[in-house]
């Protein structure tokens, strides 16, 4: 896994803003794209100044790759692991454009949850195929694997950076190879702890799980619910 370079496309979202600093604060070379690669470069400098203010010293150390902007499609060239966190009624139709520039053995990371904002609620969109991540993998050539993660991380946590995660990931996916991989990247930000929850079929679940959380936020006055699983080891 030494040496992958990580690509968040919807990187100058707040979802994927956090999770690029997190990364990037790993030693991991991280690239986020947008479809104004201006945008994505502004932003990427914003990130990296946040980045030099949370860590005195960071500048000063060589083994440190600041964070880089591109347009997307430069950006999923050039990444061996290419993270979505644009919405997911965007996502259908980025997918679709980024697949001509997917690499050989690129894999592929669904952060997405289908949800339907109402009077006070949300709610799960229901889809044909059942999940977001498997309406996904339906437009994804099967060469590349999917690998569902990040679903129930609020975005708000992720970019305070001296805020500690302190809870579970639930990494979900039909290619073993590619769950270990994802799940040995996401192991290196402090206090995540990434679980292995099955196949694809565990989709539903876990983009349900995030639909419960901002109930649980909006009912508690809060923007940082998050999970933590115990009783995992003795």
């Amino acid at each position: 896994m030494a040496g992958l370079t990580i690509g968040l496309i919807g990187g100058t979202g707040p979802q994927g803003r956090g999770l690029a600093m997190r990364l990037a604060l790993t030693r991991q070379r991280v690239r986020i794209g947008s479809r104004q690669a201006e945008r994505a470069k502004a932003s990427a400098q914003e990130l990296n100044g946040q980045l030099d203010a949370a860590v005195p010293g960071l500048d000063k150390d060589p083994a440190f790759s600041w964070i880089e902007g591109d347009g997307n499609a430069e950006v999923t060239a050039k990444s061996d692991v290419v993270l979505l966190t644009v919405p997911f009624d965007s996502a259908a139709a980025t997918l679709k454009d980024l697949v001509p520039h997917l690499k050989p053995g690129t894999i592929f990371v669904d952060v997405t949850v289908p949800l339907d904002f109402g009077k006070g609620d949300v709610m799960l969109r229901a889809l044909p195929e059942g999940s977001a991540s498997k309406h996904l993998r339906a437009l994804l050539p099967e060469a590349f694997p999917l690998v569902g993660a990040c679903k129930t991380q609020p975005a708000g946590i992720l970019e305070q950076l001296d805020t500690p995660l302190n809870c579970c990931d639930f990494v979900f996916g039909d290619s073993k190879e590619a769950k270990a991989t994802v799940i040995e990247i996401l192991e290196k930000i402090p206090h995540l702890s990434p679980l292995d929850v099955g196949g694809l079929s565990a989709a539903a679940t876990v983009e349900g799980m995030t639909a419960l959380l901002i109930r649980i936020n909006r009912r508690h006055n809060v923007h940082s619910a998050r999970f933590d699983v115990t009783g995992l080891h003795p």
